[in-house]
């Protein structure tokens, strides 16, 4: 297998992106508690992305490996998720147990994030017809040779179980659960920064 180069999003490739996270959040536990419905979950997922986590094409931190089989949105320290937009999405796509149970996950998912400026990963994700060839390592590996050389904390949430082990081999640590109602628990990690060698 050639070595896959990661490579940064342009404005212009952030539908591409977007679709290979839609791909690769299709079985997420979280993200289909808000949308069980197939066709909503389709409809729906690109903008909650772009909400999420689209502020990373404009600071030239969305990455992604192959062609679009894997990506990662991070945001930089001091650069936050659009609260008011994925609040005005759930309120008008979700279900009334979803509107009232969110906003209370994103309460507690705030209150896990570090006080000092750090990097934040609100989507990584791969193609699921390309797991197992380590494009998720490949991408994470990408991002930790920034922190490092920053001297920067990384901070996200898990929202998959059987993701902690992944996140835990490139340095994160868990916090503890975010757990609120019926909604899928949630896992908060934070990685210091590491020594480059």
């Amino acid at each position: 297998m050639s070595v896959q180069q990661v490579k940064t999003a342009t404005q212009s490739e952030q539908d591409a992106v977007i679709d290979a996270l839609k791909l690769a959040f299709g079985a997420d536990p979280a993200t289909r508690w808000v949308w069980p419905d197939p066709q909503k979950y389709l409809l729906h997922f690109t903008n909650f992305a772009k909400a999420f986590g689209g502020r990373a094409f404009v600071h030239k931190t969305a990455h992604y490996v192959g062609n679009y089989s894997g990506a990662a949105l991070w945001l930089p320290p001091n650069i936050e998720p659009d609260i008011n937009r994925l609040l005005d999405l759930i309120g008008s796509t979700t279900s009334k147990e979803a509107q009232n149970i969110l906003p209370r996950v994103f309460e507690k998912m705030g209150s896990f994030h570090p006080n000092e400026p750090h990097w934040y990963l609100p989507l990584l994700g791969v193609d699921p017809l390309y797991h197992g060839k380590g494009f998720g390592s490949i991408l994470m590996k990408y991002a930790s040779k920034v922190f490092d050389k920053d001297n920067s904390l990384a901070y996200l949430e898990s929202s998959n179980p059987r993701n902690i082990s992944f996140y835990q081999r490139h340095g994160f640590e868990l916090l503890g659960t975010i757990e609120v109602d019926k909604f899928p628990p949630l896992f908060p990690m934070l990685r210091k920064p590491q020594k480059l060698l």
